[in-house]
């Protein structure tokens, strides 16, 4: 029986190799006749949408990926990374951050997760009638300094009023583009057994901020959301770790959910260590208080990075170096069983496996 389930629970040999059989990654089937809020989260539904409906409609080789960004290669030979994303959070400012900020943010990070350095933004708006004017002055001014402070332009976009009720006051869309330096490639089909994995900071900082600055629950904490360019931070771990070998920014869905995508795009299982995974005490108090797992809580600054083992000291280092990456940590490692599976060893000294969530117990967080 493999080593990291021997301290789980106590079933048969063959019971214990049947249950892990039941969880490993499935093409995921869409059996809805409607979208549904779970669709849009991140989760098993989400993937089963994106397959049944997205990729069988427009499927290409640059689509296939299911990365954070298209990595389109010029005839010349550059490459470019490309990426577009869409924000409908509320409240559309919270403790830390605003919808403008996180617009351009979500986007730098999507692009710097291919090894990209951002550098073009575009922007759509889809106003409300009625949308006071001086907020949408404020959220422009949000991505303005956003763009300045991530060295971005945002070079083009379109704006678009539609009637009262029809779109919650305002949506945002980013489509970003950035150059990926000659020599550097990251891809999951390069993730090998042993390599390890880091984390740059603290986990769910993002969703618990949103979720409490919507005034529902009678929580009390000081939590911020980690929004920011990550774009800096990764340029540092890749100096320090230049045979890194795959990276993810935890948005929806968390490291939980990030994670899983991992296992399932490079084979092999990931094991996880709870007792290594960082975590504010306020957040782990509120995600106590809702029954929420940390680990499936979304992120907006941190990202995780799969590394050559002989290479993950040094870039842990070089993580550490920015205060962005203050908190990070060494949170697990590639093995090779049971494959397409996360597992985490717990602190008790146990196993337990994590999958990926249907939809997401914090809706509308980006």
């Amino acid at each position: 029986m493999n080593k990291y389930l021997a301290s789980g629970p106590r079933f048969a040999e063959g019971e214990v190799i049947e249950r892990i059989e039941s969880f490993r990654r499935r093409r995921p089937r869409l059996l809805d006749d409607h979208v549904t809020l779970a669709h849009g989260a991140g989760g098993k539904a989400s993937a089963a949408l994106l397959d049944a409906v997205f990729v069988q409609a427009f499927r290409n080789p640059a689509l296939e990926s299911l990365g954070d960004g298209a990595v389109l290669t010029l005839p010349g030979g550059q490459r470019l990374a490309m990426s577009t994303d869409s924000f409908v959070v509320q409240p559309r400012r919270f403790p830390g951050g605003s919808v403008g900020a996180l617009a351009v943010h979500g986007t730098c990070n999507d692009l710097a997760m291919t090894g990209a350095v951002p550098a073009w933004i575009s922007a759509a708006f889809v106003l409300e009638e009625g949308f006071p004017i001086a907020e949408l002055k404020e959220i422009v001014a949000d991505m303005a300094t956003a763009a300045a402070n991530s060295g971005v332009q945002i070079v083009t976009g379109d704006t678009k009023v539609v009637p009262t009720g029809a779109a919650d006051g305002l949506f945002v869309t980013t489509t970003g583009a950035g150059v990926i330096p000659p020599g550097r490639t990251l891809s999951a089909d390069s993730v090998r057994v042993g390599d390890k994995l880091l984390l740059s900071g603290t986990m769910g900082d993002h969703g618990m901020a949103v979720m409490l600055a919507r005034g529902d629950l009678a929580i009390d904490a000081d939590i911020r959301s980690d929004t920011a360019s990550l774009g800096p931070l990764v340029e540092l771990l890749m100096a320090a770790a230049p045979s890194t070998r795959w990276m993810r920014d935890a948005t929806r869905g968390g490291v939980g959910t990030v994670c899983n995508e991992l296992a399932q795009a490079c084979g092999f299982g990931v094991l996880l260590d709870e007792r290594r995974l960082p975590v504010q005490p306020t957040v782990t108090g509120a995600c106590e208080l809702l029954g929420i797992d940390p680990l499936y809580v979304a992120n907006e600054g941190k990202f995780v990075a799969v590394v050559a083992a002989e290479e993950a000291e040094p870039g842990l280092r070089a993580l550490r170096s920015h205060p962005l990456g203050a908190e990070a940590a060494e949170v697990g490692e590639i093995v090779a069983e049971p494959a397409e599976t996360v597992v985490l060893r717990t602190g008790f000294g146990g196993t337990r496996i994590v999958d990926m969530l249907v939809g997401d117990p914090l809706p509308r967080i980006c």
